[in-house]
């Protein structure tokens, strides 16, 4: 059975997944993917076991059993009396049931837990002619229901119980790190590395020692889970004992009997090193590491080399006593300061204004949770007098984030990318196009190359969507410090040349407004002439959400120049006009561009003077365009506002407080189409064009007029990874 694939979910503390999905990895992980508070993964038996002996930050490890549509708790009973039941479970032993997530029907986690262990009983009853008895404390076998509306997982959870158990400590002190989460800080300070070069490490508040103890865990190559008695696969009747002994085995010959580092701890309370010496002997690293009573302020370095300090210091919240908590985070600064120059520090607090108190800047903040307490990571480097320097910082940061494998994993997609598209670039002789959209979940940006006509300088526009609540703040920010440090060297780019937007949802005026303090005169300087179709544009790719091409309607305006000869022009919600260029380009008799935004219309017609075109063909009106269309389709039909060919393509939702009302694409498109139809000369065409990701077209549409669906001929080569990007129709008489 070890041999087969298997699909598995690690959860693990909030802020920590990254760190928990390059541990996978290590041990024979297939197909990572981050979730907020887990990694979902594949692989073979011994993929799983070795996550539960060797993964430092994992809370569980979970194998998935079966999957099912549940649209009640009938439904969600009948869909777990399915499973064969016999083949996972002795029913002469005992049974813990969890249901986890959110489900139509079942609204309490108690509810879900009892009709999972009903069906599981009454299916081994069946089967077998007895059922298992339940134990909530370590039990045979522990099964996991987790529902995701009404789609529902059911899986084994092989740790049994919380992986941050080592087994080591049996008194905690007051307060305690669980040992997951300790050992998790410890990644992010980067101690494997320092431990490797023979650092020094002190905890100078160690309490009952779990930063030291996995401190030495990990200089020791000591697996997490090697003492550990129990585990929830050992009840399992799909458990290979065979297999786990081996790995056991190989554990314990891993295991390095002595280490480079001197590995201390210090505190003031008598009471809480003895129980760190106690818990340092059961976890087998007594010989490693030393426990020593110091006020903070006596606490010294042993060596010359700069070393780690890592605390978790009282911060108020476990101890109800701010004002304590702030004179200890003084004197510690005080400490740190005075004695610790050339250290790196890792600390953590629970408030900003305790925080502060420590009187250092830290060049890194992570957001964690210890428990139901949010906290802060606060990464120090505790350079010489007079090095803080923020460049410095800076640059160490990019250094690190370029360095991790995120990064790396993002500069291969990049590079992939650029390999290919840039052949399919040359060919269709196209200098402006999306390099990157979304193509790794984990890394929600979308990249546009963009090339200077004057100077060849090539630029990138970088946009970030925003992420949903349900993502981790701090890895949505670790990860744009991977993108953006992988992008100078992926591409060959400066740095000065990448624009970074954040893009979500524009409301009111928001849409028409720059989005950088820079005073216009700046903003000028920075916009750029870039070349398509022969045509040239202005783009800036700092002050405004959109940069003042849509590079996804490059062969949409190409359609237009087509149809354009001889042809009266309307362009409605026209933005920068590059349609109406593209249209006067075509050989159009007369273009109109309509749009609410005096910013855009003054940019349209910087693109019409920019190729050579003739203003006195092409007017350009300020108006709300639902307005404006209201009226023009109240003239008589054939009159001076009749057009051979009009060009829609409205926002997707906008309530500009300069418009009448609130425009929704998806629920005003007929009407708009009906009033750009009355405005359609004989013979005439509509084309209709919409980014509402989920747009679909009144049916009604179809039995007056001739509709045609042309939005795969619409896409470019560079945005075939996202065929959503735009929908497009012509529209003309039947």
């Amino acid at each position: 059975m070890s041999a087969a694939e298997h699909a598995f979910v690690a959860t693990v503390p909030r802020g920590l997944a990254d760190l928990l999905a390059r541990e996978l990895e290590s041990v024979g992980a297939q197909n990572a993917r981050e979730r907020s508070a887990g990694v979902l993964f594949s692989g073979t038996l011994e993929t799983g076991y070795r996550a539960c002996l060797w993964s430092r930050t994992a809370s569980r490890v979970l194998l998935q059993l079966a999957q099912f549509e549940a649209a009640s708790a009938d439904e969600f009973y009948a869909g777990v009396r399915a499973v064969d039941w016999s083949a996972h479970i002795d029913p002469a032993r005992t049974i813990a049931c969890e249901f986890t997530g959110a489900h139509p029907t079942i609204a309490h986690s108690h509810f879900g837990a009892l009709r999972l262990k009903d069906a599981v009983c009454d299916r081994l009853r069946d089967d077998t002619g007895t059922r298992p008895d339940v134990e909530l404390t370590r039990p045979a076998v522990r099964l996991h229901a987790h529902a995701n509306g009404t789609h529902v997982t059911l899986s084994i959870d092989l740790a049994g119980e919380g992986l941050h158990r080592r087994g080591y400590r049996t008194e905690a002190g007051e307060a305690p790190l669980r040992e997951n989460l300790a050992a998790g800080v410890l990644l992010r300070a980067r101690w494997p590395e320092a431990a490797e070069r023979g650092a020094e490490f002190l905890d100078p508040m160690c309490g009952s020692g779990t930063l030291v103890i996995e401190a030495a865990m990990i200089a020791a190559r000591r697996a997490p889970g090697l003492r550990r008695e129990y585990f929830g696969f050992l009840g399992w009747k799909g458990h290979d004992p065979d297999l786990w002994q081996r790995l056991k085995m190989q554990a314990a010959e891993d295991v390095a009997t002595e280490v480079a580092s001197i590995i201390r701890g210090s505190d003031i309370d008598q009471r809480a090193l003895t129980i760190a010496a106690a818990n340092a002997e059961r976890a087998g690293v007594t010989a490693l590491v030393r426990f020593e009573r110091h006020p903070v302020a006596n606490v010294r370095p042993l060596t010359d080399q700069p070393g780690l300090i890592c605390t978790n210091p009282p911060y108020g919240e476990r101890l109800g006593d701010h004002v304590r908590a702030r004179m200890v985070f003084a004197e510690l600064g005080r400490s740190l300061r005075q004695q610790f120059v050339g250290w790196d520090a890792a600390l953590l607090a629970a408030a900003a204004e305790t925080a502060r108190e420590l009187r250092l800047r830290s060049y890194w903040v992570h957001e964690l949770w210890n428990g139901a307490i949010p906290v802060r990571l606060l990464r120090i480097d505790l350079g010489a007098p007079g090095e803080e320097d923020v460049e410095l910082r800076r640059q160490r940061q990019q250094a690190e984030a370029a360095a991790s494998p995120g990064a790396r994993m993002f500069a291969n997609r990049l590079e992939k990318n650029i390999k290919r598209l840039a052949k399919l670039a040359q060919r269709a002789q196209v200098s402006c196009y999306r390099l990157y959209d979304a193509d790794m979940p984990e890394y929600s940006f979308a990249i546009d190359r963009f090339e200077a006509v004057a100077s060849g300088d090539l630029h990138l526009h970088v946009q970030e969507y925003a992420a949903p609540a349900s993502i981790d703040a701090d890895a949505a920010r670790r990860r744009r410090r991977e993108a953006l440090s992988s992008l100078p060297g992926a591409l060959q780019i400066a740095p000065e040349r990448i624009h970074l937007r954040l893009r979500q949802r524009q409301s009111g005026s928001e849409q028409y407004q720059r989005q950088s303090a820079a005073p216009p005169s700046t903003a000028e300087q920075r916009t750029l002439t870039v070349q398509e179709g022969g045509l040239k544009f202005l783009v800036n790719l700092d002050d405004y959400l959109d940069t003042g091409l849509f590079l996804d309607h490059r062969l949409t305006r190409a359609r237009l120049r087509e149809r354009a000869r001889g042809a009266r022009f309307l362009n409605l919600f026209c933005y920068t006009a590059s349609a109406s260029v593209y249209a006067a380009s075509g050989g159009a008799s007369s273009t109109v561009s309509v749009d609410l935004s005096n910013s855009y219309l003054d940019w349209a017609a910087a693109n019409f003077k920019l190729n050579g075109l003739d203003p006195a063909q092409h007017r350009l009106q300020r108006a709300d365009c639902r307005e404006w269309l209201r009226e023009a389709a109240q003239q008589p039909a054939g009159g001076a506002l009749a057009f051979d060919l009009i060009f829609l393509d409205p926002p997707t939702f906008s309530n500009s407080k300069r418009m009448q009302g609130v425009l929704d694409v998806q629920r005003d498109h007929p009407e708009l189409i009906e009033m750009c139809m009355r405005l359609l000369a004989p013979g005439g065409l509509l084309l209709f064009s919409t980014n509402a990701q989920r747009f679909r077209p009144d049916p009604a549409l179809e039995q007056r007029w001739q509709v045609t669906d042309i939005s795969a001929q619409t896409l470019p080569f560079d945005f075939e990874r996202n065929r959503r990007i735009h929908r497009c129709f012509e529209i003309s008489a039947a």
